[in-house]
């Protein structure tokens, strides 16, 4: 398994990796904050945008066949991708140089010990529909990554004016990719990082509460937590301000 990873700029090594029902054209605002400092090698994950040919999403795979694929770089994840750039940072750590994190958490359902996130009834909710009403329900989850904020409009047409212009992910991969988001619960191992990380919540997130990305910052060593007046998507509405948190994440790691 390759996904397509498109490499554009020059400078230190840079891997993105996107949200659930997205592609790694939906980073537009931050690629083009970025592309002049950094060498990015941005993924569509199997079943998504130009790697709609390869129908499953499986967490451990995924991140084997990137890491393979790319050098020694910095991972940023995004929701879903951060999931694969968190299990990258833990099995593949020699590959991985840094970890970033938008709005991602170790566990992203809640559970009788984790009141942040999701309730497991939604994510099966949007799982059910997914066969008969496909597109209503990936655009019931756009909405649901930009409720909160003034920017929420900006942010939802900025979302729905990329979700599908790459063509329609694979359902096959969609319904694995709500499984890996129900299933996946690394914070037993936030203190196994052996790289430093970043952590960039949102305080209007209700997808990824801001609570859960500083606690995880907490468990991990040599994490920064940084937060943002914004919604799940802030790469969007903040390009900018991700950018910059970025560079100095980065700058600091060539120190």
């Amino acid at each position: 398994m390759k996904p397509y990873i498109d490499t554009l700029g020059a400078g230190p090594d840079l891997v993105l990796l996107h949200g659930w029902a997205m592609h790694g054209g939906i980073f537009g605002p931050l690629i083009e904050a970025l592309v002049g400092r950094f060498r990015l090698h941005v993924v569509d994950l199997p079943g998504h945008g130009h790697s709609r040919e390869l129908e499953r999403l499986e967490l451990a795979a995924t991140a084997q066949a990137i890491a393979a694929a790319t050098p020694r770089a910095v991972w940023l994840g995004w929701s879903l991708g951060g999931s694969v750039a968190l299990h990258a940072a833990l099995a593949h750590a020699p590959r991985v140089r840094g970890l970033c994190l938008i709005t991602a958490s170790p566990r992203f359902v809640r559970g009788p010990d984790w009141a942040h996130g999701v309730s497991p009834e939604v994510l099966h909710g949007f799982a059910t529909e997914l066969g008969t009403s496909y597109r209503e329900v990936i655009d019931r989850f756009l909405a649901l990554e930009t409720l909160g904020t003034s920017q929420s409009q900006v942010e939802l047409r900025g979302l729905r004016r990329h979700v599908f212009e790459r063509g329609e992910p694979r359902l096959a991969a969609l319904q694995d990719g709500l499984r890996v988001l129900e299933a996946v619960d690394l914070r037993a191992r936030l203190g196994e990082l052996a790289m430093p990380s970043l952590w960039l919540g949102a305080r209007r997130d209700r997808l990824v509460p801001a609570a859960a990305m500083r606690w995880a910052a907490s468990q991990a060593p040599r994490a920064r937590y940084e937060e943002i007046n914004a919604s799940h998507a802030p790469f969007i509405s903040h390009a900018a301000t991700i950018a910059a948190a970025i560079e100095q994440f980065t700058g600091g790691l060539a120190a």
